[in-house]
């Protein structure tokens, strides 16, 4: 039904309406056609929770978003091993984008994991193909469960941020199926995704956006892929050959740049006219599910997603090793805070998915309400988490502040610039 309604539509449109609709209307917006009653639609950043831009065309991280539950990211949850429970945080985001008007949060990231230098490794599930891929498959679930699309990502081979809009990634056939495609294809077979989204880099000397083998060949005709392919912010190469070769959606806008070459190209007989409404059918066919799908005066429970989230984590965490039984924590006597995370804490990476939480807890606060009567929690920042160099001072303190207590907890990491999209910390 939906289709033969959206292959009506296409039937109606000009030439200019279809190549206009295979790009983006700005950052965020898919375009519409109102005289057609096709409207805009917005999509916005995931995938462990929801960045809504208030203002400003920013896709890494560095506007305040609207407030969201910020779920642990992709590696966390797969270190629960629990697909059940990403459903769960899967259905959550659907609310949340739902209460936002935001028609198709962009995640999950089912990349594999291959370089300890990616940048957005934390937004990657896994090392291992199955793990990744139900994963992914339970998150889609979860989110499309409450009529909000998804954008399976970045398809594929998207694994180092160092020249990610150059390299090319060269991959034998059964390296490619067993390990890189692999995390894809039960995700798409098993949940199908609204969306999937085309990586930036090359594939055996192609780019992703333009990849017939990736995009039509695998994805669409092998797997059965239903939905659109969005290339990923910037990631377009030739716009007619994107399209010519399966990839829907060109984003951001571009100024009309794409859509004249796309024109040009039907015009020229270098893009025939069928494979362009086959392109725009599936873009309609989206909006439209998205229109239907919409829930008018949608809300969510801030605490209850709040508890969601504190359940993820507990569900993520992994104990290396426990020498001695040393875990759990004593509550009585002199315990000691140490380093500037445990007021200002890293629990997400940097970039597009950083999320601006509704709700976060001071960590020494937290050991303050736990410990014991009579128990006392001093608090050293030890170090600057922006900075490179060592503070003297702030060093002698955290010694200081050690050396008296029974128990010193320690928090230490990397700063957000050197796990992040687009970072540069590890070129």
């Amino acid at each position: 039904m939906m289709t033969d309604k959206a292959r009506e539509l296409v039937s109606q449109m000009t030439l200019e309406e279809k190549a206009g609709l295979c790009s983006g209307l700005d950052f965020w917006h898919l375009k519409g056609v109102e005289r057609l009653g096709i409207p805009s639609v917005m999509v916005t950043d995931g995938p462990h929770g929801l960045r809504k831009q208030r203002l400003g065309a920013d896709h890494l991280g560095l506007h305040d978003s609207v407030p969201a539950t910020c779920f642990p990211s992709a590696a966390g949850m797969a270190s629960s091993w629990n697909r059940s429970l990403i459903e769960r945080v899967g259905i959550a985001l659907g609310e949340e984008c739902q209460a936002e008007d935001v028609a198709v949060l962009l995640g999950p990231g089912a990349n594999i994991k291959r370089s300890p230098l990616c940048g957005r490794n934390f937004e990657y599930f896994s090392e291992d193909p199955y793990l990744s891929s139900e994963m992914a498959a339970n998150h889609i679930k979860g989110v499309q469960s409450q009529g909000i699309g998804t954008s399976l990502k970045h398809f594929a081979a998207n694994n180092q941020e160092h020249r990610r809009m150059s390299t090319d990634a060269i991959i034998d056939e059964r390296t490619l199926r067993e390990i890189y495609l692999a995390s894809f294809e039960g995700a798409v077979k098993q949940s199908q995704p609204w969306t999937v989204m085309c990586a930036y880099n090359k594939v055996n000397g192609e780019f992703a956006s333009e990849s017939k083998t990736l995009l039509q060949d695998i994805l669409k005709e092998e797997w059965g892929f239903e939905g659109f392919v969005v290339s990923d912010w910037g990631a377009v190469n030739e716009r007619d050959e994107a399209v010519k070769n399966g990839l829907e959606l060109e984003m951001p806008a571009s100024q009309g740049i794409g859509e004249n070459k796309v024109i040009a190209a039907v015009k020229e007989g270098r893009l025939s006219e069928e494979k362009l409404n086959a392109a725009v059918e599936r873009i309609v066919r989206i909006i439209l599910k998205s229109v239907e799908e919409k829930k008018e005066s949608a809300s969510y429970d801030q605490e209850e997603h709040h508890q969601l989230a504190r359940e993820a984590a507990r569900e993520s965490m992994v104990l290396l090793k426990n020498e001695g039984q040393f875990l759990p924590l004593k509550k009585e006597g002199k315990i000691a805070v140490i380093g500037e995370f445990a007021k200002a804490p890293r629990y997400q990476g940097g970039g597009s998915s950083h999320i601006n939480p509704t709700k976060l807890e001071d960590i020494v606060e937290e050991v303050e309400k736990t410990v014991s009567e009579g128990a006392t929690v001093t608090y050293a920042q030890g170090y600057h988490r922006d900075q490179d160099t060592i503070d003297e001072q702030l060093i002698k303190d955290a010694k200081r502040v050690a050396a008296e207590a029974d128990t010193v907890i320690l928090f230490v990491g990397l700063p957000d610039r050197y796990e992040s999209e687009a970072t540069i910390a590890s070129i």
